[in-house]
């Protein structure tokens, strides 16, 4: 089980290290022996590399290299959090998704891998749009940390306006620290509220990763994700689906004549969420996108075009 005793031996041993190699290997074989990682070998280089601000690579090539005692005591430090079940996302302040480096911290879900599935949908969609002579307007409900809108706009520049809601001030907050640092603060306009409610016009392009998971699964969760990650952005409505319930309701009021829905949504959830769509989209199509671990993870709602 993780722990979080600071005069736990494990600690010790860490903070006597004084090479970069015998810092890893202690570092690994407590987060393997405890339980604390499914990856205790990548999680003890991503923080020493955070520290010594070495790649992964080089932490392996030199493991000779000399670890400053203050060093030391900083890795133990750190350490010592994640063996408490701290996100290694939160304690370096960082995830890359898409390619872009995004501030991360317990304001916001940690931006997930199987997310940028969604995101590549929407780029392929804009991308389409954009070929046909028209910039497509983009808005991303639930936003957190940004991590769908400013992929985005960072990586499809051609579009000249996007928004962003979340009903968290702190959430949106950090936001504001990504875009700004992202250089897509000009383009993507941040706004506070209960989902589509803040949205000031219609759009074409509506993406959102909204908060799925039913309450009564909190057990089943990783510690990490339950004591860390903010509930609020974690546990849908109900039976997990009562946020996606809403957003369907709501959608048809902000949508332009042939927009496009984009959502990720849980493994077991697709069957429900297509009878939603038809209940609120009947003449729309639909088509599914698995993740990397082949669960049914993106629904693609493409509404008929005006006629």
């Amino acid at each position: 089980m993780p722990t979080d005793d600071p005069d736990d031996p494990i600690l010790h041993e860490v903070r006597a290290a004084t090479t970069w190699g015998a810092a890893l290997h202690v570092a690994s074989a407590a987060l393997a022996r405890t339980g604390a990682s499914a990856t205790p070998e990548l999680d003890a280089a991503v923080l020493l590399g955070h520290l010594t601000g070495a790649r992964r690579a080089t932490l392996l090539a030199y493991p000779e290299s000399a670890l400053p005692t203050e060093q030391a005591a900083a890795y133990a430090a750190l350490i010592e959090r994640r063996l408490a079940g701290e996100p290694v996302a939160y304690l370096t302040g960082h995830r890359e998704f898409m390619g872009l480096d995004f501030l991360t911290d317990s304001r916001a879900l940690i931006p997930r891998p199987e997310t940028e599935h969604l995101v590549e949908a929407a780029l392929v969609l804009a991308r389409a749009r954009l070929a046909r002579g028209a910039a497509p307007l983009v808005a991303d409900i639930g936003t957190g940390s940004g991590a769908i809108a400013f992929s985005v706009a960072a990586l499809e520049p051609r579009l000249p306006r996007l928004y962003a809601t979340d009903v968290s001030d702190a959430a949106l907050a950090l936001a504001a620290e990504n875009a700004a640092r992202l250089g897509v603060a000009a383009r993507v306009t941040l706004l506070a509220g209960d989902l589509l409610d803040p949205l000031p016009e219609p759009v074409d392009l509506l993406l959102a990763n909204l908060p799925y998971i039913a309450p009564r699964e909190a057990p089943t969760l990783q510690i990490d994700v339950t004591r860390y990650e903010p509930a609020l952005a974690l546990y849908g409505a109900e039976d997990g689906r009562g946020h996606f319930r809403r957003f369907f309701a709501a959608a048809p009021a902000h949508l332009l004549p042939g927009a496009a829905l984009l959502l990720e949504f849980g493994y077991d959830q697709r069957h429900a969420l297509e009878a939603l769509v038809r209940a609120h989209f009947p003449q729309a199509t639909l088509r599914v996108i698995g993740d990397y671990a082949g669960w049914d993870r993106v629904l693609v709602v493409e509404t008929p075009a005006a006629e």
